[in-house]
């Protein structure tokens, strides 16, 4: 068994924002564990070239969509059920952010962020609940739910929206995991610290300086990540319910904000 604690051999997975960054980090480890991996995106030319030069992995395939609506998150859920009968890993990736000043913090970039990060990931999971259900019948199936170091500590950054969508989701995860259980659905999360990507631009064009805030002394790699959604996708991570991972290096362990 131990051999195959960590193998996903004879699973589907379905990634949103699969493309580039983290989602793309996920999908290649879930693709040398040997899934079958559909990658979705809200730019349909961005979706199917990852999804092409991930296929030198394994089998990879471009289903893209806006999850940032319920209609949106209702049509990809159907084209997945056209192609697929179980899903056995969603990851609920999909995300955006969101800066302004307090005094002029608009509904528009509240509502924004707030339907991707935390709405869609609801919504998703219930339209796929079938598909998920039905993997369940020979295993465990999984969700996990990306986060952000951003909803466990406070980021010195006015990213109101951001911060209070991926604190929710948080818990979301926890009350998901209560109820899904009962289906042998285990639900669970990854709260990322400093990884190089294009939300991230920090990290990825002046990685250098922000490793240097970073107990680790380095930001986030590939591996970092796909380690962590193998882990809770595969039997390794079986009775791991409810529980959002952190993987940044010891920043949260610092909890040090710039404010005075």
């Amino acid at each position: 068994m131990m051999n195959e604690l960590f193998s996903l051999k004879g699973r589907t997975a379905l990634i949103t924002g699969g493309s580039r960054g983290i989602g793309r980090m996920i999908a290649a480890g879930f693709l040398e564990q040997g899934a079958r991996v559909y990658i979705s995106s809200r730019k349909a030319d961005a979706c199917d070239k990852t999804a092409a030069e991930l296929s030198a992995l394994g089998t990879c395939i471009s289903l893209p969509a806006d999850v940032s609506s319920v209609e949106g998150v209702k049509a990809l859920a159907r084209k997945f059920t056209s192609r697929e009968e179980k899903l056995d890993i969603l990851v609920n990736n999909a995300g955006a952010a969101w800066g302004e000043a307090f005094d002029d913090h608009s509904e528009k970039g509240w509502d924004k962020v707030v339907d991707l990060n935390m709405k869609a990931p609801f919504f998703l999971s219930k339209a796929l609940i079938k598909p998920l259900r039905k993997a369940a019948e020979g295993h465990p199936a999984k969700i996990i739910n990306i986060s952000s170091i951003d909803g466990v500590i406070v980021n010195p950054m006015e990213t109101y929206s951001y911060a209070a969508s991926k604190a929710g989701l948080i818990h979301l995860t926890r009350r998901m995991a209560l109820r899904l259980i009962k289906d042998n659905i285990v639900v669970s999360g990854i709260a990322p610290g400093a990884f190089a990507s294009e939300m991230n631009k920090l990290a990825r064009d002046h990685s250098d300086l922000v490793a240097a805030s970073i107990p680790a002394k380095r930001i986030g790699r590939d591996e970092d990540m796909a380690g962590a959604a193998v882990y809770l996708a595969s039997r390794a991570g079986d009775y791991v319910v409810g529980i959002t991972i952190v993987v940044d290096g010891g920043v949260t362990l610092k909890a040090v904000t710039l404010e005075s």
